[in-house]
């Protein structure tokens, strides 16, 4: 109920409005707390020491894990997901002069990014490895800005030293699109970290470029495996943040709600009035206010006769895009990935 007062609240504004915040900096460095681990474990001396400290529980709260209620604090440990999620769901809204006021879509940009590589006649990329973290994928072009996102979330790794950089990922991600008042988003863990010695980097082009065409967006999708409704349903993550010029080189947000997970992006972009922007830039379009941007893969979808039933549709029922979106983000995170058989979601859907 809060989540769908926030959303109509923000919907309110945002056509009431075209105001928005100044563009702000980088977030603050990330605080380099050092784990007690270490040292515990020098403590700990030769032989069985630490062997006895794990089986016992003594390492739980070292590695951010609640002791175990079945043994009083001793036996095997079961990572906490959600304490994850609540972590990440505090640090979203931690400075206010970060773009609009929410870390919610940079997270959400970094889930897309670790997983949009993937490519299924190959087998290779998607968030499995978490190459992110290496270069040259993490100084491409279309992935500019994502350290921002990256350093936000070490601190957590670093409380959480059990779960892999990829879980991490797609994990704030997922909870960001809720937090943000969107749809559950189902997600289960099983990523697993790659070392720089098992890491065979993927090549450039795997992502999408936003002044591209139609033809750009299928191809781009479709070696995903995805089809044309969830190419759509995806695109909608649009109703999310703002471009940067120092980034991908376009500017502005696609709604006046920016931080607010809805289905204003398809509103817009179907009732709105769209004209290429006179600047020296690269192609984007803009709406007569000035303050609202389409990139022209987000008008190939209003143009394409097999894309835009679906942008009708979910301009008209949020219902429908939510529940389309959380299967087709969840899809997309899970591309690759060789979860263990029979595994299911660790942050299964609140019940209603």
């Amino acid at each position: 109920m809060l989540r769908t007062l926030a959303r109509q609240a923000a919907r309110a504004g945002a056509q009431a409005a075209r105001g928005f915040a100044a563009e702000a900096g980088p977030p603050p460095a990330a605080k380099k707390g050092g784990s007690a681990l270490p040292l515990f474990i020098g403590l700990a001396g030769a032989g069985g020491g630490l062997y006895y400290a794990k089986e016992n529980g003594y390492l739980d709260s070292l590695l951010g894990m609640p002791p175990n209620p079945s043994t009083g604090g001793k036996g095997e440990f079961k990572p906490d997901y959600d304490a994850v999620r609540k972590v990440v769901e505090e640090l979203l809204e931690s400075n206010e002069d970060y773009d609009d006021g929410s870390y919610g879509p940079v997270l959400v940009r970094l889930a897309w990014h670790t997983s949009g590589t993937y490519d299924k006649n190959t087998n290779t990329g998607g968030s499995n490895g978490a190459t992110m973290r290496f270069l040259p994928e993490s100084a491409w072009g279309a992935n500019a800005g994502l350290g921002d996102a990256r350093d936000l979330l070490e601190p957590v790794k670093q409380k959480f030293p059990w779960i892999s950089y990829s879980d991490l990922w797609t994990l704030a991600g997922a909870t960001a699109v809720e937090a943000m008042g969107g749809p559950h988003v189902p997600w289960r863990p099983g990523r697993s970290d790659y070392a720089l010695d098992q890491f065979v980097a993927n090549p450039d082009g795997r992502l999408p470029d936003g002044d591209k065409d139609a033809k750009h967006v299928r191809d781009i999708f479709y070696r995903m495996g995805f089809n044309d409704q969830e190419i759509v349903a995806l695109s909608g993550a649009h109703t999310l943040g703002r471009c940067h010029a120092d980034r991908s080189g376009f500017v502005g947000p696609w709604t006046n709600a920016p931080t607010t997970f809805s289905n204003l992006y398809f509103q817009e972009l179907t009732e709105n009035k769209w004209r290429k922007k006179k600047w020296n830039g690269p192609l984007q379009y803009e709406d007569k206010s000035g303050q609202l941007m389409m990139l022209n893969t987000d008008m190939a979808l209003l143009w394409d006769k097999k894309f835009k039933p679906y942008v009708l549709q979910y301009a008209k029922d949020e219902e429908a895009f939510f529940k389309d979106f959380a299967a087709a983000f969840s899809k997309l995170m899970e591309l690759g990935v060789p979860f263990p058989e029979g595994s299911v979601a660790a942050t299964p859907a609140p019940q209603k």
